[in-house]
């Protein structure tokens, strides 16, 4: 489906609730004298997120030493379980986890 062009200048949210959240956090931000760069999180959420790190940093030098440096030599079953052993690992720190 072709959009056709609209008048004014183009949108900067998809919808009034989202252009409000977006008020109500630079509200939030300016009463507790913070800069716009900044974000509050947690320190439960923080910690998950940096055990989350760990485990992918862990799997990454796992399957460095298992392949070694010559990863053009190491048979199919082996790329394919280190290829899913990284995935399992990656998994739980992208956005779409929780």
């Amino acid at each position: 489906m072709i959009q056709q062009p609209t008048r004014g200048r183009p949108r900067e949210y998809c919808k009034r609730s989202c252009r409000q959240r977006d008020f109500e956090s630079r509200a939030r931000a300016a009463a507790h004298g913070l800069d716009e760069r900044m974000l509050i999180v947690t320190r439960s959420e923080l910690d998950d997120l940096q055990d989350r790190i760990y485990v992918l940093e862990c799997a990454i030098t796992d399957i460095e030493a298992d392949l070694g440096a010559e990863w053009s030599q190491a048979t199919g079953q082996e790329l394919r379980d280190a290829l899913g052993w990284l995935l399992a690992a990656a998994r739980p720190v992208t956005l779409s986890s929780k």
